[in-house]
């Protein structure tokens, strides 16, 4: 008698058609969402400024430069701030008054247990032992005041350290310089010294027909491609899609970020893109 194989091959079958209309069904979704032309920029473009006012002293960084939040970039003219902190840590850390003072008070306490252990022996007068008590107690407060002033010259050296510190200019982000917007010598008052550009993260930006209005949420993947010679398909995921339509153009705008540690890829070019959609995951 001949094995029926038919039955396994048709619940093979079976099994297999689910797996395979998902995957077509995917394969459109993706499709449908292919081919949209995308911007990828800087995630943050900064031009740097200070509050102080004066003149540039020296520019420390220069167009191309990679920059840490927190790097200086910038001097401007601190003579008069560096003399004053100068001034003020040599009154902070001056101790010989302080040191002078201590003596003075131990010697008073001294002299007031002996002028006791006499008044106990009824050999002075109450003035004399009054005399030495207040003498120790001054000496007591004068040494207080010394310390007081020392403190106060501790604050006016961290006072004069900050305003130091208000001369130096530091990126705030990590980043590339794109432009050196002054030059050493030139007046800050009112002016950017550098701009900066934040390109890891990058924006990835795109305006989509109002046709896919819903098709598209955040936290999806996309396939990004920059158009330049070379360039590596790159993974971006979505952070922003616009509630607002643009009733002129019939478009809504959407936003990608788009790692990029080793800025590899560069702010301001063009690129297409293909988002991911979740049912094209394979089953697990």
């Amino acid at each position: 008698m001949k094995p029926r194989n038919d039955y396994p091959r048709s619940l093979g079958l079976m099994l297999f058609a689910p797996l395979c209309l998902a995957a077509v069904a995917a394969t459109a979704v993706g499709d449908e969402l292919a081919g949209f032309d995308c911007l990828i920029e800087p995630h943050t473009v900064v031009e740097v400024s200070t509050r102080e006012t004066g003149v540039l002293e020296e520019l420390l960084v220069g167009r191309g430069d990679q920059v840490k939040a927190g790097q200086p970039i910038a001097h401007l003219n601190r003579a008069v701030e560096q003399a004053t902190v100068a001034l003020s840590r040599a009154r902070a850390e001056s101790s010989a008054e302080i040191e002078e003072l201590r003596e003075t008070l131990a010697f008073a306490k001294r002299e007031r247990e002996r002028i006791d252990q006499l008044s106990s022996a009824k050999a002075i007068s109450f003035t004399e032992k009054d005399k030495a008590t207040t003498d120790a107690r001054r000496a007591e407060l004068q040494l207080q005041q010394a310390l007081e002033r020392q403190r106060i010259a501790e604050l006016e050296l961290e006072r004069a350290q900050r305003v130091l510190e208000n001369r130096t200019v530091r990126s705030p982000v990590n980043g590339v310089v794109m432009e050196k917007m002054m030059s050493p010598g030139e007046s800050t008052e009112n002016r950017p010294i550098v701009k900066l550009a934040q390109i890891d993260p990058l924006n990835v930006e795109i305006i989509v027909p109002v046709d896919h209005f819903g098709a598209i949420q955040t936290g999806m993947e996309a396939e990004v491609t920059p158009r330049y010679p070379g360039a590596e398909v790159q993974h971006a995921t979505v952070t922003i899609v616009d509630r607002v339509v643009d009733a002129a153009s019939d478009t809504f705008g959407v936003r990608l970020l788009l790692p990029n540690p080793d800025y590899a890829v560069p702010g301001g070019v063009r690129c297409s893109i293909r988002f991911l959609p979740s049912s094209s995951a394979p089953p697990s």
